[in-house]
């Protein structure tokens, strides 16, 4: 079964646009990203703003993440409408070719941070995306546009506004909290946060910043203080700086929680159980919640509730972290920093290169040395060359981009998915469509991977293993094989799991309906091209794998349109590997719910 084009999906998405009537006095818009945040983990009582704007709202109850669903990604479909075959940012590490020049000096990149996003930019024709984001198109009205929370997905959503004279732009790393240039900060909101009462820069992260050690336990409280000072920017200096100026505007509040606590919990070291469930991760999801209420309460102070929509998402859902692999040769070394018989970062990597026969080289082209006790913490370079390596791999948690940009990548693709197949911590395997098609894989078009995306394309995608620990709602104690820094026990996320891609998405404000449970899928690429059409602005088609207009959840919008469920399977490998994709069709778009082999992907329906 094909997949329905994403060009007459974006045409779709166009007409609706040009049908559906505009409206009466422009309208505002609060995106506020609850980071790490997983559908079924809201409920009144955990956290009770998120739960109210889902009730009395609309409740995207059939919501996605994106694959890879990790940060980066997502927030370029939320910024551009766009998947990630058009924006290119595939990962949040990535292979990008030549080295990066200083302070970066490797090939495998870390996009997750605003300094490497200008030289992104730089590299890639002035716009790595290669797409307008929704901020980008809003300033170009008149719109006030600000974003602020956490570093690395709050620049992307005004990406080519770096000068700190286009979109407001606050995050951890403003004024180089963080090590790096950051983006300036106009000297008027500077002021302004001054005569608030507030710090001058954001705070760090406090003991929220501390993940522990595999013997120590990580943190123990949520990103309390951090979190409360973007609050009171966006409430005592932002939204009264828009309503006196007279303009509307668009507002996108990125909070690091739960993501960063459930990363770094202290609850459960080396134990899968109770991961993400523990107090530390529920009072992160309270923070993020309290965050959302402080916002609503400033727009109703201030006289702006009956005229703005606020729109809540999350860029990925969640799971914990496992460390065991039975068969894998990197867990039979010792290192010095790993428990005995768990996985080191790289695993992969280091498996590869013995199962292959291939030198093992860090992002920097060192030879690594796993019998000695070191791995690779931040991507490998398989070969004897690492100017021209063989194999580049790019962490991203619950899953690794594999790119092979030598001339034989044709003849080593083969090799490669062959090696995936026989690994026991391997969920799925997708194959750029142009090295052709290979048994125990699908192609990466399927997932809406292969676009006009200006960054390399991955060679192969391959999602690690995921599980339930048993508990009543599988998508609530979810289990990942991980390649990242985390501890067992910890939070994770990046799989084609259904816990890694069903996100928290509602929705409220006059544009939407109130009460309704959205039956269809919808995705974080709709978000963009749903409230570009509720303020009347046009977004870039400099690509053609568009999200659609969420009409059916708008107070004057369409019925809800039909869903089509389907099941995608590979060829099998010779040892009876098969890579499984559920999808949902709907709208003019496909959704991605699980992908895997049957018995190693939570959610998967063979």
């Amino acid at each position: 079964m094909q997949i329905l084009k994403f060009a007459a999906a974006g045409a779709m998405a166009a007409a609706f646009l040009c049908g559906f009537p505009a409206a009466a006095a422009p309208r505002n818009l609060i995106i506020f990203v609850a980071d790490g945040l997983r559908s079924h983990s809201v409920t009144p009582e955990v956290a009770p703003a998120l739960a109210a704007v889902r009730s009395e709202g609309v409740d995207f109850a059939n919501s996605h993440s994106l694959y890879p669903t990790v940060t980066t990604p997502n927030s370029s479909a939320i910024a551009t409408g766009h998947l990630l075959g058009d924006t290119g940012d595939f990962g949040n590490t990535i292979f990008v070719g030549e080295p990066l020049p200083p302070p970066f000096g490797a090939s495998i990149a870390g996009i997750e941070d605003d300094d490497a996003q200008a030289v992104m930019n730089q590299r890639f024709g002035g716009d790595y995306l290669g797409e307008t984001t929704l901020l980008a198109a809003a300033r170009a009205k008149g719109y006030a546009t600000a974003a602020l929370g956490k570093h690395g997905p709050t620049a992307i959503q005004d990406v080519t506004s770096r000068d700190g004279l286009g979109t407001i732009e606050l995050d951890d790393d403003t004024g180089g909290r963080d090590g790096g240039h950051g983006i300036p900060l106009r000297a008027e909101i500077a002021a302004a946060i001054k005569a608030a009462g507030l710090e001058p820069l954001p705070p760090d992260r406090g003991l929220n910043g501390g993940g522990g050690a595999y013997n120590m336990a990580g943190t123990l409280v949520a990103n309390v203080d951090q979190q409360n000072w973007f609050a009171g920017v966006a409430t005592k200096v932002l939204l009264p700086r828009f309503k006196a100026e007279g303009k509307p505007f668009v507002l996108v509040f990125w909070s690091r929680d739960p993501d960063g606590t459930q990363h770094g919990q202290g609850d459960s070291l080396n134990a899968l159980e109770p991961g993400i469930n523990g107090p530390t991760s529920k009072a992160a999801i309270r923070n993020a919640s309290n965050d959302l209420q402080a916002l609503r309460d400033a727009l109703k102070a201030l006289g702006l509730d009956d005229n703005t929509d606020v729109i809540v998402t999350a860029d990925h859902g969640f799971s914990t972290m496992s460390r065991q692999s039975p068969a894998s040769p990197a867990a039979k070394f010792r290192y010095r920093d790993v428990q005995p018989g768990f996985l080191p970062q790289g695993f992969l990597d280091i498996d590869m290169s013995i199962g292959l026969k291939l030198p093992l080289r860090d992002a920097t082209g060192d030879i690594v040395h796993p019998e000695q006790g070191f791995y690779p913490k931040h991507g490998s370079l398989l070969g004897a060359d690492p100017k021209h390596p063989e194999v580049a791999i790019a962490p991203n948690g619950g899953s690794d981009l594999l790119y092979l940009p030598g001339p034989g990548a044709k003849a080593l693709a083969p090799k490669v998915v062959a090696f995936l197949t026989r690994q026991d911590y391997v969920g799925a395997i997708f194959v750029n469509d142009a090295l052709g098609a290979i048994p125990g894989s699908l192609p990466m078009s399927r997932i809406g991977l292969i676009g006009s995306a200006r960054t390399p394309q991955p060679s192969i995608m391959v999602s690690f293993k995921s599980w339930s620990t048993g508990c009543a709602d599988p998508e609530m104690c979810g289990v990942e094989i991980a390649d990242s820094g985390q501890q067992q026990g910890q939070g994770i996320h990046g799989s084609f799991g259904r816990q890694d891609t069903h996100n928290f998405m509602a929705a409220i404000g006059p544009d939407f309906k109130t009460r309704f449970v959205d039956p269809a899928p919808v995705s974080n690429a709709d978000w963009a091209n749903t409230l570009a059409h509720i303020i009347g602005v046009q977004l870039s088609d400099n690509g053609h794998l568009r999200g659609r207009v969420m009409g059916e959840a708008l107070t004057e919008g369409a019925a809800v349109p039909e869903v089509r469920p389907a099941t995608l399977r590979s060829e099998p490998a010779a040892n009876g590997f098969v890579t499984v994709l559920n999808i949902q069709e709907a709208g003019g778009e496909t959704y991605f719910d699980a992908a895997g082999m049957p018995g190693r992907t939570l959610g998967l329906k063979p």
